[in-house]
């Protein structure tokens, strides 16, 4: 239902306070990493956990190459030392293989970051991968590994539909189409999705970021071609999103698609939980829109895009006056 334009522009001015929604929970730890080993020697854990930090620490500063920084080797030698618990856990396949997860200390990750004269800049969403093999069915998590692996790696996580029957239509996924976008938003938590479709000698590639779509295609086979595609998501994602402030923006965001109390409450619960976002006024409403204040340490199209890439929100072209970006919350 559409809310008179009185009544919205009340509840922007007086919902401030609201708390964040359940919708915005917390996900999987960003600290935890599952790497396979192939025995549970002390040798192989410590090389193990020094694999899994190479990931936590590119993850956490928001898929940031490290490698060249100072530090950057004796934190892996000293990962074990960084490891809050471990387990181990049976992997499917013939033979069974072995995997190991640790889980690590987020103030010593994030003080090692800081260590190198790098920043903490956010965890990016997932990746849900939603990928056709050559028979068109949709490929597996155990099919899938090289490519989680090689995105992984670079410090992006990915995610998997729990049930393949139930995704929107492949085709309206690949056009961005907004209904299909909140399911998936719903659903996963993320506006960041790849869809592929494999065929003889390569694949055929669409990621959709925030409601903006990249296409390409790879000429390759095997685990190569997925390990290919995972590197180019990191790649593509981190263009757009990999952007380190210098210094506090001020600056106006222009949000439509506010049609309830409850939308404006998770449009404000979405702003809260962006670690760039510093403060957010209500300075105007208009119809299902509002114009909001808001000081973070990114320009503001950038920060859309970041916005938009964890779900519930889409990057909108369409200028309002006064605004530096536009985006429209997602139903």
């Amino acid at each position: 239902m559409r809310l008179p334009r009185p009544l919205i522009a009340f509840l922007l001015l007086g919902l401030a306070a609201l708390a964040p929604l359940g919708a915005f929970g917390q996900a999987s730890s960003p600290y935890s990493v599952t790497v396979p080993v192939p025995d549970t020697s002390e040798a192989q854990r410590d090389q193990a956990f020094a694999t899994a930090l190479t990931q936590v620490l590119a993850r956490i500063s928001g898929g940031q190459d490290l490698r060249g920084k100072p530090g950057y080797d004796d934190a892996l030698k000293n990962a074990p030392g960084m490891v809050q618990q471990y387990q181990y856990q049976r992997a499917g396949g013939n033979p069974p293989g072995l995997l190991l997860q640790a889980t690590f200390d987020s103030g010593a990750v994030r003080r090692t970051i800081a260590q190198m004269g790098a920043s903490s800049a956010g965890v990016k969403p997932p990746v849900l991968l939603v990928v056709q093999g050559a028979d068109g069915k949709p490929l597996g998590k155990d099919a899938l590994a090289p490519l989680a692996s090689a995105a992984g790696q670079r410090g992006y996580e990915v995610v998997y539909a729990d049930d393949p029957s139930q995704l929107p239509a492949f085709d309206k996924l690949a056009a961005a189409d907004p209904g299909a976008l909140a399911a998936v938003s719903a659903r996963y938590r993320t506006g960041l999705v790849l869809l592929g479709r494999l065929h003889d000698g390569g694949a055929d590639w669409t990621l959709v970021n925030g409601g903006q779509t990249q296409q390409w295609s790879d000429q390759a086979s095997g685990d190569a071609l997925l390990a290919d595609a995972g590197n180019a998501v990191a790649d593509r994602v981190g263009r757009r999103l990999n952007v380190i402030g210098a210094g506090t923006v001020e600056g106006k965001l222009w949000v439509t698609g506010l049609n309830s109390a409850r939308d404006y409450a998770g449009l404000l619960a979405a702003l809260r939980a962006d670690p760039s976002v510093q403060a957010v006024t209500t300075v105007g409403a208009q119809d299902d829109g509002a114009l909001l204040d808001v000081k973070a340490g990114l320009p503001l199209p950038a920060l859309a895009a970041e916005l938009a890439a964890g779900g519930h929100l889409l990057e909108s072209h369409e200028p309002h006056a006064g605004a530096d970006a536009s985006l429209r919350w997602l139903h």
